[in-house]
């Protein structure tokens, strides 16, 4: 890292374990990205209301919390120009709780969990781990209660997934294989305990009579979840156990992130993919904005969604499979036009979207899992990603306006092509560019252990990211008027 370079991408770098480390859920990357957004004067619209946009001002909408998008209006937009967006996404391979998580055997009161996405969930095995999520909080009673969405996070460690002994599975260095049904269910307490300490009513497994000042609710709830877990959580939200009608929680580390290695170079932590790239493009809206003069010669629309969901194939009403991009591109354009119903797609046509989804770096221990001469390297920049069977949406175009943009600031720049004997993953851009119609280019930094419970990436690259999705909102529209194709 140059010595020059070093302060900068610290600073980048610091502000993204920042965001890691207060964002172990979906919902809480939303709520910090709400956080930085209204700090820097963007104004919250929703979904359900009518909208009432100005030219020069900033906005942003949630949908289930758990998808977020934000935009800023150039001074000299009208109804029919383009949006420049970076689409990325909030959620990452986790196990959540079931429906009705309580599991008690053998003496161990045990917490039910599916798994969600293509995780590497050997590296879950041995974890200090910790829950977070949502609840749904009835406030009051009878006909005056109210419901409330609430974000929860409960702090210390909390639950283990144990690995075992090697003396009662000798083969276990041989492969190490999950069955992720029976294997994969976390230790709250031991029954005994919970006994012995008269805190768990009715959790073991001989049966204890529920206390006689809970009632029915409190009583259900206790066949479904732990009651031992009900409180920590109602502790944590400053409730009562029988106010919690319904939750969405799932597992997390309880190790924070860090800025680490020898030359602390690295970036060690879960759900880089794809926390990263949602900070880095956020970073890059807000800071591309600051001020009414950057929005002031502007036509066009600076624009970053963050959907749920990508993990699992997008198919959802918050993930990018949604009709929640093209409802947005829609609305936002009939607010300055409703005369013209051919707007939107003139908008459409002068529109680009970067994908930005992390990348595949180069494995120095299976170097050979790389087609030869497409290695992206850690400290190398974005990576643009390419597949024929259109599993990325990148074209010849649209790779050469991304990467004309890094030239002109000196940013480096990567290309990957999986070997033809590999399955290619994919990303929100196919999705997007099929659904929409949207000019797509699909990018992310490189990095390793993707899918972990505890990845890693350069301090470098965060900075590229950064600085090449400004430049991005900075540059597109001169960059894209001098760009003839369909004409």
């Amino acid at each position: 890292m140059a010595g020059g370079e070093q302060p900068e991408a610290s600073s980048v770098a610091s502000d993204l374990i920042n965001f890691l480390n207060v964002s172990p859920t979906a919902f809480h990357a939303v709520d910090e990205a709400k956080k930085l957004l209204k700090n820097a004067e963007f104004e919250h619209v929703s979904e359900r209301e009518v909208w009432k946009l100005q030219v020069g001002k900033k906005y942003f909408f949630t949908r289930n919390h758990s998808t977020i998008v934000a935009f800023a209006i150039g001074k000299k937009y009208v109804a029919g120009n383009g949006f420049h967006i970076v689409g990325a996404h909030t959620d990452s391979p986790s196990l959540k709780l079931k429906p009705v998580s309580k599991v008690a055997k053998g003496g161990y009161l045990e917490v039910g969990v599916q798994t969600y996405g293509g995780g590497l969930w050997h590296t879950w095995f041995d974890r200090d781990l910790t829950v977070a999520g949502r609840l749904m909080i009835r406030k009051g009673k009878g006909d005056s209660a109210s419901y409330v969405h609430q974000l929860v996070r409960i702090e210390e460690p909390i639950m283990r997934i144990p690995t075992l002994a090697i003396h009662l599975d000798r083969g276990v260095n041989d492969g190490f294989k999950v069955n992720t049904h029976s294997h994969l269910v976390p230790v709250l307490a031991t029954s005994i305990k919970a006994e012995l300490n008269k805190v768990v009513a009715g959790d073991v497994e001989d049966g204890v009579q529920d206390d006689v000042k809970n009632n029915q609710k409190r009583s259900n709830d206790n066949k479904k979840h732990h009651s031992l877990l009900l409180e920590l959580l109602a502790a944590q939200a400053g409730c009562e156990p029988d106010e919690i009608c319904d939750f969405e929680l799932q597992l997390c580390d309880t190790q924070p992130s860090t800025i680490a290695g020898a030359m602390k170079e690295f970036i060690f932590s879960g759900r880089l993919d794809n926390l990263c790239m949602s900070f880095c493009s956020l970073k890059a809206l807000i800071d591309a904005t600051l001020s009414e003069s950057n929005l002031e010669h502007e036509t066009g629309i600076k624009m970053v969604a963050l959907f749920d969901h990508e993990e699992v194939g997008s198919s959802s009403a918050q993930g990018a499979g949604s009709p929640a991009m093209l409802d947005a591109l829609a609305r936002i354009t009939n607010s300055f036009s409703s005369a013209d119903d051919k707007l939107l797609e003139k908008a459409i046509h002068r529109s680009f979207l970067v994908s930005a989804d992390m990348a595949h770096a180069l494995h120095p221990n299976y170097m050979d899992k790389h087609e030869e001469n497409h290695q992206p390297k850690l400290h190398g920049g974005l990576v643009i990603k390419h597949n024929a069977n259109q599993r990325y949406a990148t074209n010849a175009v649209t790779s050469f306006i991304f990467r004309e943009i890094a030239e002109r600031h000196e940013l480096p720049i990567q290309d990957f092509v999986v070997r033809n004997d590999m399955a290619c993953g994919s990303t929100i851009g196919p999705i997007l560019a099929s659904g929409v119609g949207i000019r797509t280019v699909d990018v992310g930094a490189p990095q390793l252990s993707m899918h972990s419970i505890r990845e890693m990436c350069a301090v470098d690259d965060v900075r590229y990211s950064y600085e090449h999705f400004k430049a991005y909102f900075q540059e597109f529209s001169q960059l894209d008027a001098k760009i003839c194709i369909d004409v």
